[in-house]
């Protein structure tokens, strides 16, 4: 298949629209301005990475990543915070592909692993990510607080 490949600036505008399905799908208001900035921001200062799949040049799906890094390990981890498909493209393996791209990026930073959190009643992806070799880690408890 290999349809996926690193986002560049001149993908921002298909990027965009994507980005804000992904944030509608989340129930977020649709702001596609306010996503082609940040997007265009996470380009720019290369603070994230993200990878793109295609079909016939369109732009239908998206991983993206942010480093984390672990003191005890003392490597970099990369968080898989994003990962969108557009849904008449589901089911055809761009998912799966986006995450091998995604574990391509850790391989060549040295990285020891990729960290994602995926809602309980994600039936879809709690089916994706330990068919992609991704072991559900129920040791630690995940706590959030939240800069109100």
């Amino acid at each position: 298949m290999n349809n996926t490949r690193k986002a560049t600036i001149q993908d921002l505008s298909q990027l965009a629209k994507l980005f804000d399905q992904y944030r509608v799908f989340y129930h977020k208001e649709s702001d596609i301005l306010s996503a082609e900035n940040f997007l265009k921001e996470r380009i720019e200062k290369q603070d994230s990475e993200i990878y793109v799949a295609e079909s016939e040049g369109v732009l239908i799906g998206f991983v993206q990543l942010y480093p984390l890094f672990s003191s005890t390990r003392m490597k970099k981890y990369w968080l898989l915070n994003d990962l969108f498909v557009n849904e008449n493209h589901r089911g055809k393996g761009f998912s799966k592909e986006l995450i091998e791209a995604a574990k391509e990026v850790c391989k060549s930073s040295d990285a020891c692993g990729i960290l994602l959190e995926t809602g309980k009643s994600n039936d879809i992806g709690n089916q994706l990510y330990p068919s992609c070799d991704f072991e559900l880690y129920n040791e630690v408890n995940f706590y959030e607080w939240t800069n109100k």
